[in-house]
């Protein structure tokens, strides 16, 4: 059944479809091009003491590069590029996206000044632009409704695997290298990616035509129409403004872990590179896996565990993060952040999946440009601005574990984030029971 507002399927239907090895090849490409790209946002957070040394910089001026000012190109670009690829190629702006962002972060690698690093980290955000949301469709329109969950579940693996990546070869190669040479080798792998991009994945028919009327649907997606229609829809603006402010956590304790870990717990680089960056495979890994399972077993018949598994994922989750800010030692601390982890990132292949089969087939790119626009702003952008400002007001007033009070004053954000899934899931279980 066809969503009489949107245009997007009922879940009763989820489970047409087949699902073939093309398909995985697929969807292994778009992960490792997402692996890539969370790779190179992860270098600036793992890197940021031998960078402030090398530029003379301050935890506030990391939070600026690695949140404000890499969001307001990644967040705001990705709104023409996604309407662009709904009317185009999505794979040919994948491709040329990767190409982009990785040319700019071997200029990261070679940027000699604080302006010279802010202007490719922005170069990289323009580029970064055009790489999820583009993904994001490909995948809608590869997978059939009900196998979507699963697949952005394995899609969604590429920011703990980057990270992980980043955190073991990145902190490595500084050791040996200096900081500019693991954006420099970085760059070089995306750009081979952006070519295997476009070699190997074809450019999917726009799937489920059958829910909208032929006569009815625009050949392409109005623009203005569906900005106006992600705005005013009532469940993807709680989605969007759900997932941003768990964001809001995620990003901001992410973007300053190490520096934390290597302040507070006294963990060393080499420690770092080996068991932090476990943390975050198993961690982040397995909250996008678990999380993705749930979704395609529980939705099927009660929409509003969408809402209500990242709720209660995150309610569980605050108590653990304020334990592992706490701990008094390293592996402690590490324990503790993995189950953190695993509990922070359930929200996401929800929101995704939740978002795509809530909007046109035609207006999948663009919705989910203006679904990055509205988290990626919240959390990106403002998270490690924050905290990065955070630490250095403290510290400038005189306490010694700035940095530690700094995450300790993101608990609150928590109770925000479930407040508007519990809402968001209140409002499904409403439109379920009008639908029955």
């Amino acid at each position: 059944m066809a969503n009489p507002v949107t245009g997007g399927v009922a879940h009763a239907d989820a489970d047409a479809g087949p699902v073939g090895a093309r398909t995985g090849i697929v969807l292994t490409i778009l992960t490792f091009v997402y692996v890539i790209n969370f790779l190179d946002r992860q270098l600036l957070g793992i890197l940021t003491k031998p960078i402030e040394e090398s530029l003379h910089i301050t935890d506030g001026d990391i939070g600026l590069i690695g949140g404000l000012y890499f969001a307001m190109f990644y967040c705001f670009i990705a709104i023409p590029v996604g309407w662009f690829a709904d009317r185009t190629s999505r794979v040919g702006v994948l491709s040329l996206a990767c190409a982009i962002w990785s040319g700019a972060t071997i200029c990261c690698g070679l940027s000699a000044t604080f302006p010279q690093l802010v202007a490719a980290r922005m170069t990289v955000g323009f580029g970064e632009a055009g790489g999820v949301p583009p993904s994001y469709a490909i995948i809608a329109d590869t997978y059939p409704p009900g196998k979507r969950g699963m697949a952005y579940g394995i899609y969604n693996l590429g920011p703990p695997i980057g990270a992980a990546l980043g955190v073991a070869f990145g902190a490595s190669i500084a050791a040996s290298f200096g900081w500019r040479m693991p954006f420099i080798v970085i760059g070089v792998i995306g750009i081979f990616a952006a070519v295997i991009v476009w070699l190997f994945v074809r450019e999917p028919a726009r799937s489920d035509a059958s829910t909208v009327n032929a006569a009815e649907r625009p050949a392409k997606a109005p623009f203005w129409p569906t900005v106006g229609m992600f705005f005013t829809h009532p469940i993807i603006l709680l989605v969007a403004l759900g997932g941003g402010v768990t964001q809001f956590v995620t990003y901001g304790v992410g973007n300053f872990a190490v520096p934390f870990l290597e302040r507070e717990k006294g963990m060393t680089p080499y420690q770092i590179a080996i068991w932090y960056a476990l943390v975050v495979l198993v961690g982040m890994g397995g909250g996008m896996i678990i999380s993705g399972k749930v979704i395609d077993r529980f939705t099927r018949h009660a929409r509003h565990v969408y809402a209500t598994a990242p709720a209660l994922s995150l309610a569980v989750a605050m108590p653990f993060y304020l334990a592992f800010v706490w701990a008094p030692s390293w592996p402690l601390a590490l324990i503790l952040f993995t189950v953190t982890s695993v509990l922070n990132y359930f929200y996401l292949s929800s929101s995704v999946a939740l978002m795509q089969e809530e909007v046109r087939p035609d207006q999948r790119v663009l919705a989910g440009a203006l679904l990055l626009l509205v988290m990626n702003f919240i959390g990106l952008g403002l998270g490690p601005t924050y905290v990065g400002k955070a630490s250095d007001w403290f510290t400038k007033h005189g306490h010694a574990h700035g940095l530690q009070l700094a995450l300790y004053t993101l608990t609150p954000v928590y109770l925000i984030a479930i407040a508007i899934f519990l809402i968001l899931a209140r409002r499904l279980r409403a439109e379920q029971r009008t639908a029955a």
